[in-house]
């Protein structure tokens, strides 16, 4: 009964999954709690997320799970551990497909996101649905410094393709693979993404 409820209470949004399950390896510290806007890097992105209309939103979490989530502690997000999340951002993606048509099995699109691209707002994520709906493409990606990445969108079509993903293979690889099918809209300083304490440093300064 619960879930029918859960499924019928989402039935038409879209999902947004939020992948933040890396142990920051060359920060040497967990960036989804390095402080950011009065809040924290990870949380910025999350707040973000939930100010889109017709959405749910999904955090992938891995490394330093109990920590992360004891800080979060957000009751309208769900969170899903990836116990894989070693073997690369290909799980943490699958991790969040599962989770996203476990909770709506009817849903129709997703949009994947990371943790540590500080200037991401809800204005890029309304800006990728917008031009899904706008331009009938399957995948619609964030343009930034002649590249394609995140956050990106994808339709339903795509989830099977998302889960068979391996090692570090993460959306760019399906961007690729089905060009014809992809369109992008700007996200300006979509380039900035933090991986070291340099680039924290540059960010807050």
């Amino acid at each position: 009964m619960m879930k029918f409820i859960m499924e019928n209470r989402l039935q038409n949004k879209i999902g947004i999954i939020i992948l933040a399950a890396g142990n920051s390896s060359r920060l040497g510290r967990p960036k989804q709690l390095l402080e950011y806007k009065e809040s924290t890097l990870l949380k910025n992105t999350v707040s973000e997320a939930l100010k889109v209309e017709n959405s749910f939103v999904i955090v992938v979490t891995g490394s330093n799970h109990d920590l992360i989530e004891k800080k979060l502690h957000l009751s309208e997000i769900t969170f899903s551990f990836n116990s894989d999340w070693e073997n690369g951002m290909s799980s943490s993606i699958a991790n969040g497909i599962k989770q996203l048509l476990l909770l709506n099995p009817k849903c129709e699109q997703c949009v994947l996101a990371v943790c540590d691209q500080p200037f991401v707002s809800s204005l890029i994520f309304e800006n990728l649905i917008k031009e899904h709906h706008t331009a009938q493409k399957g995948i619609v990606a964030s343009a930034y410094s002649e590249t394609l990445g995140t956050p990106v969108l994808f339709h339903k079509k795509y989830f099977q393709d998302l889960l068979e993903l391996k090692g570090q293979q993460g959306a760019k690889k399906l961007i690729r693979k089905y060009a014809e099918d992809v369109v992008s809209v700007l996200f300006e300083k979509g380039n900035i993404d933090i991986d070291t304490e340099e680039d924290y440093f540059k960010l807050i300064s």
